[in-house]
């Protein structure tokens, strides 16, 4: 994401190398890059936040709970934060989100400038009322629609996978995603990503169909954002 010329990441699961071409194809380099925030220590999340840091010498935002997992090495320009308190980064505020998560202290994100709120919402099991309040009033919202239970049910996954991740510390469903919109300001609400979709145990049809099922009245636009190509960038007008 980017304001008045701040540009963030947030998590870091590929290889410097895939990055810095992701980077390329949206126009922008690494010296562009003034942070990277990260939820929580799973290796899809972190794999990349530490070799980037290190060779680009970009600052990295964690919780006291993720970086005592011992998962990063060394970071050149470490912050810890608090899952309970805002900062700010150059234009941005930044509010971490505590979720639900088979982590140690896994966050989530709202990063608010000029008046507008975009909400980072995946790897969570479940939605609490306080993450309903927090996600209410956002003018983008990119939300996990990680897995479509019968496909899950039915899946390839081990009985003890499919548990944690249907688990309340697992990740959402297609339904609990659509759920948490029948809570929230759709008239402010611009853009929806459906983002975090399983490959094994989701199809996007199946997640844009029960999106939309549950946003009958919005008049936004949906975005689905694919792992292997991205998305471009979106303009919060």
């Amino acid at each position: 994401m980017e304001h008045d010329g701040t540009c963030l990441l947030i998590d870091l699961g590929f290889t410097v190398k895939e990055t810095e071409k992701r980077l390329r194809r949206v126009g922008r380099s690494p010296a562009d890059v003034a942070a990277v925030l990260v939820t929580h220590e799973h290796g899809d999340h972190i794999h990349g936040v530490a070799p980037f840091a290190r060779k680009h010498c970009v600052p990295v935002y964690m919780t006291s709970g993720t970086y005592n997992s011992k998962r990063l090495g060394h970071l050149p320009q470490l912050h810890v934060i608090s899952c309970h308190e805002s900062i700010f980064i150059e234009t941005f505020e930044i509010t971490p989100v505590p979720v639900p998560h088979d982590a140690r202290e896994p966050c989530q994100y709202l990063i608010s400038a000029d008046g507008r709120t975009l909400g980072l919402l995946t790897d969570l099991g479940h939605v609490t009322r306080f993450i309903e309040e927090q996600y209410s009033q956002c003018d983008a919202l990119i939300l996990e629609c990680n897995h479509d239970v019968k496909m899950l049910a039915t899946g390839p996954y081990s009985a003890r996978l499919k548990k944690r991740v249907a688990g309340n510390y697992g990740h959402l469903s297609n339904e609990q995603a659509a759920s948490l919109l029948t809570k929230v300001d759709l008239d402010r609400l611009q853009h929806l990503v459906i983002a975090h979709v399983s490959e094994k145990n989701n199809m996007p049809m199946l997640a844009r169909d029960e999106i939309c099922s549950a946003s009958e009245r919005w008049s936004g636009k949906l975005w689905l954002a694919d792992q292997s190509d991205g998305l471009d960038w979106i303009d919060l007008a």
